[in-house]
């Protein structure tokens, strides 16, 4: 039944949006007498079960017109009269002409501050929308005002549309629903651009008239238009330039990037203008009702109630106007970075710049812009190259095979070209998947990268194969040449990273208890680190024997003796970082192993699992791989049983061994030549820990029942261990 009082509401904007043509033409019936014989049927604490409405759907289910949990009903608790943006300008509580520049100013930052809150994943209909101007900007007459509320509808959609193609946000980070809003899609984004700089022209005409001449006594009024012209034109040239920057980036030329990186720089020397001329505006009253909704003219934070789902109420916070500053100045230079990527060309350091522009943690958009930067369309990289291009470099890179030498037989052979040409064209789609995966949240890329090993292992497989056939047609060609394990010990290489990475960013993302952190440290220090050296090492050798064959070729042909200079590796750096990481890992296991002997780790009861159950569950996504094949927890009870050791090593001994593993990375990183910050990093972990281990080693404070500290401050893999 349709309650009369139902429809009464609905006039006043508050119905249950039943369409005209419903209420007209349908037969309502009344079913609640027959409901009610129903119900009688049911003893007390019975209920009717349905096959489509199991357990998850009672528990997700909500009390409809209950205020806690229905979120429509918080509109029914206010005492003003929610309006439209139609109805709002009959009643005259809205201006759309005439307005002072502060009410201006006000409106533009509040709706700044709207647009930051929906990029940090709250809803439109809570942040830009609950603006009314923006639902119909053609009803506004104030020119500087229409701009600016296209302009920022430009801005959403360009940015929706950026998020949505790159696909690396999950529900958590972005809401892309529109609510059936128009995104000023009936007007161009020149037209728009073109708006926004006519009413900055006229703004900068006033600013000049307005400013002080030489030697004139200036009145304090005029001053103060100055000034708010000032702001004002200000915060329309920021519009345009950051939707400009945005439109830069939807263009398919590599040129663009590097004219999205000159408007955002110009973007970014408005901000401190703007920060400082934040009092022009008119201030907002909070929402003493719900939330901390800033209520101002132009703005009605409970329009949009209606149109949000049945769900529990979810209250949008809107941002500060001095946090949204702040917010604007690190986007700009999260989308600089963004626009460096375009100057790195082989694939192993544009991986190496998805994790590092990832541990940044940055926000949804630039890392959506970054994705899209790289592949455009899902077809070139930067627009331009083939990934499959890509792929062959970053091998020729890391381990040279003889397949890919212009110098060997087998790079003209019909049959070797089609073993590569198929190896590389299936590592394309991993590979991009893996770089997508560095463009989502920390929390979400360890669960993906936990599903890529199982494609990583089916590579290695036909890595595997392909070279045991190259190498076959080479012993027939040239016997004297080998192309043994070459795509292997790539691909292989790979999976080792990922399977590190899973592993270390658990200890980012909080995820282990201290009495679990002996064997993630053992598994790292023991095990994948000591693949990863052999690994880097057997590639560096497979590269050195490709350049010495080549090296006799060039000497048969010319007679001249050729004067030879050192060669930097191009390994050499990574299989430093790689030692030293091992030394910090072993240090750490080392550690852990001593505190427990002393009894300074907290272990749980373990009722309903064991430490077996708990090991097995952070090792599992490494079972689908074969090589390296996973250590199992009875394998590793006793790869790491201390008593095979004649004597067994005491705690002291154990101190003492870590403090070296400690000392030994930080000799490793102090002889790196023009470190990076993460050796630095590293560092500021090592040199304490190398003190305390020693400290512990002779008995200090060993009678002590305190538990040690672990602080992850100085690095986020590695803790400094406090005892306090």
């Amino acid at each position: 039944m349709v309650m009369k009082s139902s429809v009464e509401d609905d006039d006043a904007g508050w119905g249950l949006g039943i369409p005209e043509k419903m209420k007209n033409n349908a037969n309502w019936v009344d079913i609640t007498h027959e409901f009610k014989g129903a119900c009688k049927e049911l003893n007390l604490g019975e209920l009717l079960h349905d096959k489509l409405f199991g357990l998850f759907e009672a528990m997700s289910a909500i009390e409809m017109m209950d205020p806690k949990m229905d979120a429509g009903m918080i509109g029914n608790q206010v005492n003003r009269k929610v309006l439209n943006f139609d109805q709002a300008i009959k009643e005259g509580v809205i201006k759309v002409k005439d307005l002072s520049l502060p009410e201006l100013i006000g409106i533009i930052d509040t709706c700044f501050c709207c647009l930051i809150t929906w990029l940090e994943g709250h809803s439109l209909a809570q942040t830009v929308f609950t603006c009314l101007y923006v639902h119909n900007p053609d009803l506004i007459e104030e020119p500087a005002l229409k701009a600016f509320a296209l302009g920022i509808l430009k801005v959403c959609d360009i940015a929706r549309e950026k998020v949505n193609k790159a696909a690396v946000f999950e529900e958590e980070d972005f809401q892309a629903m529109t609510y059936g809003f128009k995104m000023a899609n009936n007007v161009t984004d020149l037209r728009v651009t073109g708006m926004l700089k006519d009413v900055e022209d006229e703004l900068q005409r006033k600013v000049k008239s307005t400013r002080s001449r030489q030697g004139e006594q200036r009145d304090p009024e005029v001053e103060l238009e100055h000034q708010q012209f000032l702001a004002l034109f200000n915060r329309i040239k920021f519009t345009r330039l950051l939707l400009t920057a945005l439109i830069a980036f939807t263009k398919k030329e590599t040129s663009s990037v590097g004219e999205a990186q000159k408007l955002v720089a110009q973007a970014a020397d408005l901000l401190s203008a703007i920060h400082s001329s934040i009092q022009h505006g008119i201030q907002s009253q909070n929402d003493t009702t719900k939330g901390d909704h800033p209520i101002m003219m132009g703005f009605e934070p409970l329009v949009n109630q209606r149109l949000l789902p049945p769900t529990f109420p979810r209250y949008a916070k809107i941002i500060k106007r001095e946090d949204m500053v702040v917010y604007f100045s690190k986007l700009i230079e999260r989308i600089k970075t963004v626009c460096d990527v375009i100057n790195t060309t082989n694939l192993h350091g544009i991986l190496d710049f998805f994790c590092e522009f990832s541990e940044q943690s940055p926000c949804v958009l630039s890392r959506s812009l970054l994705q899209t930067t790289f592949l455009i369309d899902n077809k070139k990289v930067f627009g331009t190259h083939l990934m499959q291009d890509m792929i062959k470099d970053a091998l020729r890179y890391f381990v040279s095979p003889p397949v890919l030498s212009y110098k060997c037989c087998l790079f003209n052979n019909h049959q070797a070209k089609d073993y590569i040409d198929s190896f590389v064209t299936h590592c394309s789609r991993p590979f991009c998947s893996l770089i997508q995966i560095h463009g989502h949240n920390r929390a979400r890329q360890r669960d993906k990268l936990g599903h890529i090993l199982e494609e990583f292992a089916t590579l290695q497989d036909e890595a595997e194969k392909v070279d045991a056939a190259l190498h076959s047609l080479l012993m027939k060609l040239e016997p004297q040449r080998q192309h043994l394990a070459c795509l292997g010990t790539w691909i292989l290489y790979h999976n080792l990273r990922i399977m590190i990475q899973y592993l270390l960013s658990g200890f980012e993302l909080e995820l282990y208890s201290m009495h679990e952190y002996y064997y993630i440290y053992w598994y790292l220090s023991e095990f994948l680190y000591a693949w990863l050296m052999s690994t880097l090492s057997r590639a560096d050798s497979s590269q050195m024997a490709e350049e010495r064959i080549l090296e006799e070729q060039l000497k048969g042909r010319s007679s001249k003796k050729t004067k030879k200079k050192k060669k930097v590796r191009p390994l050499s750096k990574e299989i430093t970082m790689s030692q030293a990481y091992q030394n910090m890992c072993a240090g750490m296991y080392k550690t852990m192993v001593a505190l427990d002997m002393d009894g300074k780790v907290r272990k749980p009861q373990f009722e309903l699992d064991s430490e077996q159950v708990r090991y097995e569950h952070r090792f599992a996504p490494f079972n689908s791989v074969v090589t390296p094949p996973p250590v199992h927890y009875i394998q590793f009870k006793e790869m790491s049983d201390l008593k095979k050791y004649n004597p067994p090593p005491g705690s002291a001994d154990l101190y003492l061994a870590a403090s070296k593993h400690f000392q030994q990375a930080k000799l490793i990183l102090e002889n790196v030549p023009s470190p990076d910050p993460e050796v630095t990093r590293i560092l500021k972990v090592a040199k304490p820990n190398i003190v305390v281990m020693k400290l512990l080693a002779g008995g200090h404070k060993k009678e002590t029942k305190v538990l040690p500290e672990f602080d992850f401050t100085a690095h986020k893999y590695f803790p400094v261990v406090k005892i306090i």
